[in-house]
């Protein structure tokens, strides 16, 4: 790939080079000429592939290019003919043209055979067409595209852009984006795996009929629906639906027509759910169950809500058992949202209002990860209150958009996933390297810290940071988000009344002008913290070098500065309903909130049960920003510099203790564990030993008296020692 910063005049922009011309001299000018014609000039005679005719790759000039793109996907690639990658690219983008040109999109039957190849062609199957831009004839319209390196590969629906790849790559890789989009066009259309692809310069290629009907009525039907013939598509109508869920496919026509959920088995799960790109919103259940008889009327009500928009449906696991244990159902009733080959689970309360919450931003999966500027971004902002936000630039590879688009399933019900490549919105949250990743909560960025191509794309890496922020800055204390939002920190949990409503307004202000406040001074620290360890290391690298001690000097460039391995005692906020959770409020922190009159604010600590509810001078905690702020810093230190309470009795606040020494000393209480069981070991030997002892039917061999055991039965002492007869 050669970029337009490293060609001569870069000064100028593209539009002044269309006249410019290179000069050479001799044996190179006529060796340069032959071989950018014939790797760049456009073919003016139609090439042969397959044994079909080829017209010459359409060649876009800049005067009419978005009138040409503006219906349809067009595949365009922009080169220079000066540039050698474009020349090396160039025969691989002629035979993926001419093999994707010559493809039949579905086959030809006996009587079809008098339909035309046009009607039956690849490009208006698909509407997909590809083309190419001289850069240098045509400066202006590449420019106004964004162009600035060559070769450049941009994908347009409708006239705008969708993507864009730079750099000459493998035809390999240019089919299997071509695939991704084809399948997005016509699910179920594509071969699973991919096609066999030719040799670069080849003239012929296995030719593949995806999903191909089995009878020849159902091919002159497809072929009729190609053409736009009606009458002959609704002739054959019944045949084409016969075969219109085959392996891979999707079906047509809108989801959940009748606004019921469907019983799925075995067979019709496969072809439906798993086979399909379909979203699917599924429950497992077994007709004893209590919790699942709890549920059926809320489900039924959402399938009718989701009448023509999402799939609904329902497993018998006491019928379907197999098709349960492959599902990996372990508890009844499991709720799962399928879609291509994906799944993620249902945790979420089962109420109608939150199964229809759900279904309706699982919905939007469908859509992938939207495009968004600047505009689009802060409208989004007065619905959302989390949008995790993805920059990208002209260099972002189609690996990385993949790895993006993994994302979507599990945030649905959390948060939403943008992208943008907006200098607008980069200017306004400062970025200066792409891709980067953040989330915007309440207008308050948090930063993606991994900055590597190959870090972005660790989804699970990504995913877990995302799970730490994709809650609200506060959110309110639910049954659903409890763990989540207490569990492994220190949490501000604010009791509310929403009998109360001016309080109750004024009260979440402070509660969050505090949150946002502590997460400013966090933020200060940490990248506070950050350079003293760089300074550091840059200390160490120095004080090397100083001493031409080549070994420490490479050992200190070694040093890798990872700010995640720093212990920090995270530090949440949240809210609750005191009138809704009262029974918790008053049996966890003997706090009656229904009486306590006014709001309160608990520093809650669920890992060590423990927790405060009073500021240093022994005054309670109260919903405003200097009372928060001035008690967490006296909290957050080790030891804290308030006494904290307990949440638990006396008796399991010792387990509590001695579970937590257990944890952080293993290898102690491994050694503990194992005198302990010595002891006990020992104890239990005497014991048995005692009561064998004391037992009467049990005697020792070699005591005396023990050889004859009659001599006890009959009047002797067991000792051996014998008595007189009276």
């Amino acid at each position: 790939m050669r970029s337009l910063s490293l060609l001569p005049l870069l000064a100028l922009p593209l539009s002044a080079l269309a006249g410019f011309k290179f000069e050479y001299s001799g044996d190179k000018l006529a060796a340069a000429k032959q071989k950018r014609a014939a790797a760049t000039e456009p073919k003016t005679t139609p090439a042969t592939f397959n044994g079909k005719s080829v017209p010459p790759l359409p060649e876009l000039k800049g005067s009419d290019l978005d009138t040409t793109i503006a219906h349809g996907y067009w595949f365009v690639e922009f080169f220079s003919p000066y540039c050698s990658h474009c020349q090396d690219f160039a025969p691989t983008w002629q035979t993926l043209y001419e093999y994707y040109y010559t493809q039949d999109p579905v086959p030809q039957a006996t009587e079809a055979e008098g339909v035309e190849n046009d009607l039956n062609s690849f490009t208006r199957y698909y509407d997909f067409h590809f083309a190419r831009v001289d850069c240098v004839a045509n400066g202006d319209a590449c420019s106004e595209k964004k162009i600035s390196s060559f070769p450049t590969v941009v994908l347009f629906k409708d006239g705008k852009e969708v993507k864009q790849v730079t750099g000459a790559r493998a035809l390999k890789y240019e089919s299997e984006w071509v695939e991704e989009i084809l399948e997005s066009i016509r699910p179920g259309t594509r071969p699973q795996g991919g096609p066999k692809l030719p040799k670069v310069g080849a003239t012929s290629a296995e030719a593949v009929i995806p999903n191909a009907p089995t009878n020849t009525a159902a091919a002159a039907a497809a072929a009729a629906v190609v053409a736009g013939g009606a009458a002959a598509a609704e002739a054959a109508k019944s045949t084409v639906q016969a075969t219109r869920l085959g392996t891979g496919q999707q079906q047509h026509g809108p989801p959940n027509p009748n606004g019921k959920s469907t019983p799925l088995t075995a067979e019709n799960f496969q072809r439906q759910v798993t086979m399909t790109r379909d979203p699917w919103f599924i429950k497992f259940y077994v007709p004893w169950c209590s919790h699942c008889q709890a549920l059926a009327p809320n489900w039924q009500g959402m399938a009718r809500q989701m009448e023509g928009r999402l799939n609904i449906g329902e497993v018998n696991c006491d019928v379907e058992k197999r098709l349960c244990k492959d599902v990996k159902v372990r508890g009844f009733p499991t709720i799962l949202f399928f879609r291509g080959g994906e799944r993620i689970e249902y945790d979420g309360l089962r109420g109608l209002g939150d199964l229809v919450s759900y279904a309706n931003k699982a919905v939007a999966v469908a859509e992938g990860v939207l495009d968004i500027d600047a505009a689009g971004f802060e409208e989004m902002e007065k619905k959302e209150e989390v949008i995790f936000l993805y920059f990208y630039d002209h260099a972002t590879t189609s690996e990385d958009f993949a790895a993006l688009e993994r994302l979507v399933m599990s945030l649905i019900g959390h948060a939403k996933l943008v992208k943008t490549n907006d200098t607008a919105l980069a200017e306004r949250f400062k970025i200066s390297t792409w891709p980067r990743l953040l989330v915007s909560r309440d207008g308050k960025a948090t930063y993606y810290t991994a900055l590597s191509p190959r870090d972005m794309r660790d989804y699970r890496r990504v995913l877990n940071w995302m799970q730490g922020v994709w809650l609200p800055i506060v959110p309110e204390l639910t049954a659903a988000n409890a763990p989540e939002v207490m569990n492994g920190k220190l949490v501000v949990l604010g009791i509310l009344s929403r009998d109360r409503p001016e309080e109750f307004v004024v009260a979440k202000r402070e509660i969050k002008n505090a949150a946002l406040e502590w997460i400013d001074k966090q933020t200060q620290a940490f990248q506070l913290e950050r350079q003293e360890l760089r300074d550091a290391k840059q200390l160490r690298i120095e004080e090397a070098e100083d001493r031409n001690d080549q070994r420490a000097l490479r050992a200190a460039k070694s040093i890798h500065i990872n700010m995640e391995e720093l212990e920090r005692k995270e530090v949440g906020f949240t809210w609750v309903d005191g009138v809704l959770w009262e029974r918790w409020i008053r049996t966890t922190f003997g706090i009656d909130p229904v009486s306590v009159g006014g709001e309160k604010v608990i520093v809650n600590d669920e890992d060590n049960k423990r927790y405060w509810d009073n500021t240093i001078t022994g005054n309670p905690i109260v919903p405003s920003r200097t009372s928060i702020l001035e008690t967490l810093p006296r909290i957050v230190a080790n030891p804290p510099k308030i006494a904290p309470k307990s949440t638990t009795t006396a008796l399991g606040h010792v387990w509590w203790v001695v579970k937590g020494q257990m944890w952080e000393h293993p290898i102690i209480s491994g050694a503990v564990g194992v005198v302990l069981f010595g002891v006990l070991a020992l104890w239990g030997r005497r014991a048995v030993g005692r009561g064998a002892a004391s037992y009467p039917g049990y005697f020792r061999v070699g005591e005396k008296g023990g050889a004859n055991p009659m001599d006890g039965l009959l009047g002797g002492n067991i000792g051996g020692q014998g008595g007189k007869k009276d």
